[in-house]
């Protein structure tokens, strides 16, 4: 099992880590080299291996993540048995608030008022899109250079989430006087995070990764955010739950479900489940997934990705509608759409 450990810490470092953290980009690409760590990781389950959640574990128990290689893997390799713990307990439950900048032209173009539905909630951070401002940027020429776009959503809020915009992106100036109305919120997680729980606020700081202090910083907002009005979270599998909450949605609000970087984690026939009971309930579905998660959506994508680019597929009812940045720092809206 090695060298498929191996692999899975070298693509994480090229693809994921590369531009966006150095520290793990070379702890990725050591791990991957090393034998006795790669040994240790194979004794975990293989779903416990992922470079996001070891790198996690090591910063939440106080280790070294930005000190460099040998500090590092002395360490991980002399705490063991509390890493190897803490990754058994603990899942890559991200967070990204950032990802409703993406998600709000979709849910703008919805009849209102909304019921919102996330499934993979984590502590339901993307529930609140009518509690963050907005500040998009047109891309530019190459790509190199951006100009200012619209700005959306209550001043006073205490997140401003960034988006960088290209193609007919469908913003109506009507979202300078309200975003889309959010009635109702609920989440479904396999472990749902409290946002008034500090060792859980202290395991999503965990999640971040060390260069970003931005991202840090939108977090601890969007949880001040969620503690003035927290959502209603609830334990268990999405195939299990989705029909249960929008039952319970409340009359005269549109039932909205949508995720983002969840479904990659299920098997594929749990996901094709899960997109069939999709087809059958009132309201609608909107995906946010990796290009090749969900098959119903790549096969309609009227161009590929960029290679090695890292980005999701956002869709509406499995139409796809734009390429998106994973912690929603771009949207590439299709002409077509």
């Amino acid at each position: 099992m090695r060298g498929d450990t191996g692999e899975l810490y070298r693509a994480f470092a090229e693809r994921e880590a590369r531009g966006n953290s150095a520290s793990y980009q070379e702890l990725a690409e050591r791990v991957a080299g090393d034998g006795r760590l790669c040994a240790l990781l194979d004794g975990l389950p293989a779903a416990k291996r992922q470079p996001n959640l070891l790198f996690g574990a090591v910063r939440h128990l106080g280790g070294p993540v930005t000190e460099g290689w040998p500090a590092f893997r002395d360490w991980a390799v002399g705490h063991w048995a509390e890493v190897s713990a803490t990754m058994l307990e603990r899942r890559t439950q991200t967070n990204e608030a950032g990802r409703c900048a993406t998600l709000l032209p979709v849910l703008a173009a919805l009849p209102q008022p909304l019921a919102l539905i996330e499934v993979g909630a984590s502590a339901g951070l993307c529930l609140y899109p009518d509690r963050y401002r907005y500040r998009y940027r047109y891309v530019t020429g190459t790509g190199f250079g951006s100009e200012i776009g619209p700005e959306f959503g209550p001043e006073a809020s205490p997140v401003t989430l960034d988006c960088e915009l290209s193609g007919p992106v469908p913003l109506p100036a009507s979202l300078r006087e309200r975003l889309p109305e959010v009635v109702w919120r609920a989440g479904i997680d396999l472990n749902p995070l409290d946002v008034r729980a500090e060792e859980d606020m202290r395991w999503l700081e965990s999640l971040v990764w060390p260069e970003q202090t931005h991202r840090l910083d939108r977090l601890r907002g969007a949880v001040r955010v969620a503690r003035a009005e927290p959502p209603l979270l609830v334990r268990g599998d999405l195939n299990a739950t989705v029909r249960e909450l929008v039952a319970r949605a409340p009359a005269g609000a549109t039932p909205v479900v949508f995720h983002s970087a969840v479904l990659a984690y299920l098997p594929p026939e749990e996901r094709e489940e899960f997109a069939a009971t999709m087809r059958e309930l009132p309201g609608h579905w909107i995906s946010n997934e990796a290009v090749s998660v969900l098959p119903s959506v790549a096969r309609r994508l009227p161009l590929p990705a960029p290679a090695g680019s890292g980005l999701f597929a956002l869709a509406l009812d499995e139409r796809p509608v734009a390429f998106t940045g994973p912690h929603g720092q771009s949207l590439d809206w299709f002409g077509e759409a």
